[in-house]
This record gives structure tokens, C-alpha cells and sequence, in this order.
């Protein structure tokens, strides 16, 4: 074989791999100080597992030009600096310390070429724990990919690694002092073993802060909560409305959960802080809690859950999913003691987050029925309790948005028609499930029908007599899709009530939209018309303004009245207009102006 048909290595452009890694693996250069922290915590958990009296340090210091970092773990001899640091991608996790592995915080084998986005040279100078009589090695990198290993011109005295990291001229920043500290702070604070920082020459400060403060005893209850108020103050930036205990040993996440105390949106993701074994791995995790748990936030630690090959979020795989079921499940019981315990809390918090919790009782029924007293539904005799509300009125209508809720709720309530408003988000769903967590009720979508059949049948001689005064109204409001009736109904007040439902909304939108179409469309919309139910407008014989429109000479003077009631009924319910319906009430509203400035004799008045 020719060398040309040799298998020869793949050769790497270091600077171009840096240059990857900095714009599509890590979201920012500070992740350089968690890689180091890393490297020096899996090093001492190395020699941890081989002896288990090692110290576990590691300590940051600023110095001149870059920074310096030095841990007490394993090391690594000279066959080992050249198998390991100068081959992109291999680790030491992958040594055969298959016992200690799970306790490894990185995986890939790429965290040093992070410092490269910082740091125009890395020099590493290690001594073996594994090799008592090893020497000290001293591998130099540059960021041009070229790199030197020789004995240390100043040996070890103890085993474990010091990195060096000398500033590239436009990355010098992220080797201040003040932003090295904050960025080992940040990453670092729950580490299992001594983490610490020193500017050169200065006494080192302490970095790690264990146990997390969810995890420390406190002298009360009242003291563990001042303390975690403060604590999410601090991290999150805002004063909790509770705090909700997240730690689930099983599913091994230990941790808090802090309540918005503002109304959030269920679109906007929560970003949760995520822990991987002490050390930070993200503070935007989105995927850790359900959906419906965008009111609150959380910081956990986790020994579980896989980090992505960036380490800045998690794997989204099974592991997750049961997490976040366990999770959940950690709310609801929440949930559940603040029902049985401490109402006063709880309405609290729905007055806030009633929007979350609907969305997480529609799939609980039994979360359903515990809090179905405080949850907030509007109904056609006001803000009531929907379960109170429901022992009143056996059978219970729902409507389908706002819109029909406005039009029908003041009938209803005269007539003793138990209407809720399902137009708003899951109201609609939880009013279906009622029946199943309450035996004994029936609900039903509302119609047209029912509210009409509940309005009092106007006597058919009066009817009779008001015969012209009805067909004059008719004609009037024909060219609009709507139908006129007369029945008696109260409250007295109302004059006129606009029903339509979804079939008759229908029709008049297309025809509306076949009106203003070209020939080939307006032929479409045709082929769709429908010879269902039109909207209706029901006159109230009760009213005295209907009784003396009814009692006027005029026929345009009483269309332009009933064009007018037509109007003010939709205002009522607060429906969208349409074109058709501004233009009717334009004319009507000029219509009665130029009959209140008139002649009222020429108008037989």
C-alpha cells in the first residue's frame, strides 16, 4: 500500500475549532471559569476515589497577566498530558474509573479548549497522584495549535494540576479580578468541596457557600422563609409570594420553588437555575417544570439529569420527563396543604396565578373538586363560587366566548338561568368536567333557544295589535340577517336583546364578506350559505320606550327607532361591529337627529 492510501489522522485547526466552539457550542466566554472549576472538581473527585483522606481544593487567583488555578486532585503524568490535553475530545472521565464516573461533572472532553476563547496561552503543570514517584510535567499551549510538554522548571511538592491562563489582548475583561470572582462565585457557590479566590499576594476568600440555603437549619419557619426570600431576592430578583419545597430525593433534585409575585403570561417560559452536582449548569432552564407551572420559578441541584454537550441546559429525554412529573407533582401537593390549611393564602395566590392553576385542575379532577371553592368563574349572577354556584342551579349553560356571556347574562339572571362564562381560558373545560366531580350536575353549551323559551310569551292580542309595527321592524332589520320577536322579560330596564349563535355569525359574516367580493369569490361564499337560525333581536313589550316607538305614526320614523334599539343591543353585548352594522347605526343615529330638528307636523308627529 501507497502512503497516499495510508489512514492518516485528521489534522485540526485550532483556532478555527475555538472559533466554532465560542459562536455555535457555548452561549457566552464566561463559561472558561466553569470549565476550569469542572476540571479541578471531577480532578479531586478522581483521587477521592482512590483515597478517600485526599484534600478537595481548588483555589482561583488573579495574577498580573491572566489568572492561575490550582487543585489538590489527581493529575496527570507525562504519557497522560499527551494522550489527554493534546487530543481534541478525549477525557479522563473515560480512564476506567467506572465507580467514581457518576460522580464527574463534565463528560465531553473539550472544556480546556474554552479557555482558548479567553486566553491566548494555557499552560498546565502536573504531578500524578496515581504514580507516587511520578514528575512534575509542564504541557504550553498557544492558540495557534501548537503546544510543548517538559519537565516543570519547579516541581510539585504535592500531587494535583495548576492551569495558568495568560489574557488575549481583546478578551482581557474576562480575566479581570472582579469578573473572575463573579464568575466563580456564580458557577461555583454549592460546589462539594473548598472553592476559593485570591487576588495575588492577597488572603484567600471562601467561594463555596454549602449547604444551599433550603438545605440549612434554621431556629423557625419563619426564619427559613426570611432566608429564602432574601436568597431568591438576591439570585432572581424579585420577593417570592411562597415558597414551595421542591426536593425529591427519588428523583434526585433537591431544591425550591419561588412564586411570581406578579401575574405571568403562560406563553412566557419560566427560566429555572439548574444545579448539576453543586455546580451551575444554566439559569435559563425551560423545560424543567410543566407548562402550567409558569407561575413560579425554581433553583434546584441535581445528580440526575444529563447536561447537553455544552453543559449550559439539559438533555431532553426520559430522565427529564420524570423530573418534571415529580416536580409537578411537588406543586400539587401544595397546592393541596394550602386548601386544607391555610385558605386565606390560597385565595391569595389565585387572586394572582388563578390562570395556572385552571390550566393544571383541567387534567386533576381531584385538584378540581379541593379547590373548585376558591377558584374564580364568572357567572350570570356575578363572581360566585362556581361549586356554591352550581348547588343553586342544577343544570348550568355554558357559553362559548365573552360575547354571548354579555349578551345573555342580564336575562339570565332576571330569569334565574344559571350561566357561566366559558369564553375565557380553560373556563370552558373545567365547567365540562363539573358533572364528574359533581354528581348531579348537567351542563350544556347555551343556545339562542333556551334564553328565548325562558322570555314571557307576549299575549296574542296585544301581539296582533302591534302586527304593523313588527313587520315595519322586520323589513327594517331583514337586509342585516336579523329576526324580530316580542316577548316580555325583565329587567324592565332593557329594551332589546341581540342572540345569535355560531351558525347565525357564520352567515352573516359571509355574507357580509360575499357583499364586498369579486364575482368569482362572492360565488364561493353563495355555495357556503347556510339556511340555519338567523340572529335575533327580541323586543321587551315590558319596556315603555318599546311601547311608544311601537304606538308612532311613522313607519321610516319606527325603523329608524328599531335600527336604533338594534344598535344599542349590540353595544350591550359588546360584539365586534361590522361594516354593515356601523353604517346602520350612522344612519340611524342622523336618522333621529334630523327627525329631533324637523318639522314633527310634516312628520305626522
Amino acid at each position: 500500500m501507497t502512503e497516499s492510501q495510508g489512514s492518516r489522522a485528521f489534522q485540526v485547526d485550532l483556532r478555527g475549532l475555538v472559533d466554532l466552539l465560542s459562536h455555535h457550542l457555548y452561549s457566552s466566554p464566561r463559561v472558561y471559569i466553569r470549565e476550569l472549576l469542572q476540571n479541578g472538581v471531577d480532578a479531586v473527585t478522581a483521587r477521592r476515589a482512590i483515597d478517600a483522606d485526599a484534600p478537595g481544593t481548588v483555589l482561583i487567583t488573579a495574577v498580573s497577566d491572566g489568572i492561575r488555578i490550582d487543585d489538590s486532585g489527581i493529575g496527570l503524568t507525562e504519557a497522560e498530558v499527551h494522550d489527554l490535553l493534546a487530543t481534541i475530545g478525549r477525557s479522563s472521565k473515560r480512564d476506567g474509573l467506572a465507580a467514581a464516573r457518576q460522580d464527574f461533572l463534565g463528560r465531553f472532553g473539550i472544556g480546556l479548549l474554552a479557555c482558548f476563547m479567553v486566553a491566548a496561552e494555557i499552560r498546565v503543570v502536573s504531578r500524578s497522584a496515581r504514580t507516587p514517584d511520578a514528575a512534575t510535567v509542564e504541557w504550553r499551549a498557544s492558540d495557534d495549535g501548537s503546544y510543548t510538554v517538559t519537565g516543570a522548571r519547579t516541581p510539585r511538592a504535592e500531587p494535583g494540576t495548576t492551569v495558568f491562563l495568560k489574557a488575549r489582548p481583546d478578551a482581557a475583561e474576562w480575566l479581570a479580578a472582579d469578573r473572575v470572582r463573579e464568575l466563580a462565585a456564580d458557577f461555583g457557590s454549592l460546589l462539594p468541596f473548598d472553592v476559593g479566590f485570591a487576588v495575588e499576594g492577597a488572603e484567600p476568600e471562601p467561594i463555596t457557600d454549602r449547604p444551599p440555603v433550603w438545605e440549612r437549619p434554621h431556629p423557625s419557619p419563619t426564619a427559613r422563609r426570611i432566608a429564602l426570600n432574601a436568597y431568591c431576592e438576591r439570585t432572581l430578583g424579585f420577593t417570592p409570594l411562597d415558597v414551595v419545597d421542591l426536593t425529591v430525593p427519588v428523583a434526585g433534585v433537591r431544591g425550591v420553588g419561588f412564586i411570581h409575585p406578579h401575574a405571568t403570561s403562560p406563553a412566557q417560559r419560566t427560566r429555572n437555575r439548574v444545579y448539576l452536582k453543586g455546580m451551575l449548569l444554566t439559569d435559563r432552564a425551560e423545560d424543567l417544570l410543566p407548562d402550567w407551572a409558569f407561575f413560579m420559578a425554581c433553583v434546584v441541584d441535581t445528580d440526575s439529569l444529563r447536561p447537553t454537550a455544552s453543559r449550559e441546559n439539559l438533555y431532553d429525554d426520559e430522565m427529564l420527563a420524570t423530573v418534571r412529573d415529580a416536580l409537578g407533582g411537588r406543586v400539587r401537593s401544595w397546592l393541596t396543604s394550602l386548601a386544607a390549611g391555610d385558605p386565606a393564602r390560597l385565595v391569595e395566590f389565585l387572586g394572582v396565578h388563578h390562570l395556572g392553576v385552571k390550566a393544571l385542575a383541567r387534567h386533576d379532577d381531584a385538584l378540581l373538586s379541593l379547590l373548585l371553592p376558591w377558584l374564580p368563574f364568572e357567572t350570570s349572577e356575578g363572581g360566585v363560587g362556581l361549586a356554591e354556584f352550581a348547588r343553586r342551579h342544577p343544570t348550568l349553560y355554558v357559553t362559548r366566548t365573552v360575547e354571548e356571556f354579555r349578551q345573555v347574562a342580564p336575562i339570565a339572571a332576571a330569569q334565574g338561568i344559571g350561566v357561566v362564562n366559558g369564553g375565557y381560558t380553560y373556563d370552558g373545560d373545567l365547567v365540562a368536567a363539573l358533572p364528574r366531580v359533581m354528581p348531579g350536575v348537567t351542563v350544556s353549551a347555551l343556545d339562542p333557544d333556551v334564553v328565548t323559551a325562558s322570555l314571557d310569551l307576549v299575549d296574542p292580542d296585544v301581539e296582533l295589535a302591534m302586527s304593523g309595527f313588527l313587520t315595519i321592524a322586520r323589513a327594517r332589520l331583514d337586509a342585516a340577517g336579523v329576526d324580530v320577536a316580542l316577548r316580555a322579560f325583565h329587567p324592565v330596564g332593557l329594551p332589546a336583546l341581540f342572540l345569535d349563535d355560531r351558525a347565525a355569525r357564520f352567515e352573516r359574516d359571509r355574507a357580509e364578506a360575499a357583499s364586498d367580493a369579486d364575482d368569482l369569490w362572492s360565488g364561493i361564499l353563495g355555495a357556503l350559505q347556510q339556511s340555519g337560525p338567523r340572529a335575533r333581536l327580541v323586543l321587551n313589550h315590558r319596556n315603555p320606550l318599546v311601547s311608544r316607538i311601537a304606538g308612532l305614526g311613522n313607519p321610516d320614523l319606527i325603523g329608524t327607532a328599531v335600527e336604533s334599539l338594534y344598535g344599542q343591543a349590540l353595544l350591550m353585548a359588546q360584539r365586534p361591529l361590522r361594516q354593515a352594522d356601523l353604517a346602520l347605526l350612522n344612519r340611524s343615529f342622523l336618522g333621529l337627529l334630523e327627525w329631533v330638528t324637523g318639522d314633527h307636523r310634516e312628520a305626522g308627529q
